[in-house]
C-alpha cells in the first residue's frame, strides 16, 4: 500500500523521539500490505478501528495513534494525523481532521441538487 504522505510521521518523530521506532516499523509493515477491505486490515492490525471515515491505528503498544483515511481500491493510505495517545483521548483529532465534515457536506450538497 503505498502511504501519502511520511512528513506528518516524521514531523511526529521529531517532536516525539522516542515514537520513531515504532512509527518506521508501523510504515514498513503497512508499505507490504496489500488488502482490499477493513475487515482484511484487520488481520495484520487487529486492534485498528473504523470511525467516521478514519482507520485507526494503535502504534507503539498503544502509545500512538494514528489517523488515516484509506482508498483500498488504489490501495493509498493518507495519513491525517499522528497523535500521541492522550492527545487522542481529548478527541480534538476530528477538528483537525476535516475529512468526515467534507463528506456530510458533499451528501448534503447532493441531497440540495437533487441528487
Amino acid at each position: 500500500m503505498r502511504i501519502i504522505s511520511k512528513r506528518l510521521i516524521r514531523e511526529f518523530w521529531e517532536r516525539h523521539p522516542e515514537s520513531k521506532p515504532a512509527l518506521e516499523e508501523w510504515f514498513r509493515k503497512v508499505s507490504l500490505l496489500a488488502v482490499g477491505s477493513f475487515p482484511e486490515l484487520r488481520r495484520t492490525f487487529g486492534t485498528a478501528d473504523y470511525i467516521d471515515g478514519y482507520t485507526l491505528f494503535d502504534v507503539g503498544g498503544n502509545k500512538y495513534r494514528i489517523a488515516a483515511v484509506i482508498h483500498y481500491d488504489k490501495q493509498r493510505l493518507y495519513v491525517r494525523q499522528v497523535m500521541t495517545h492522550a492527545e487522542y483521548d481529548k478527541n480534538n483529532w476530528r477538528k483537525k481532521c476535516p475529512y468526515h465534515l467534507m463528506l456530510k457536506n458533499w451528501f448534503r450538497l447532493g441531497r440540495c441538487l437533487g441528487r
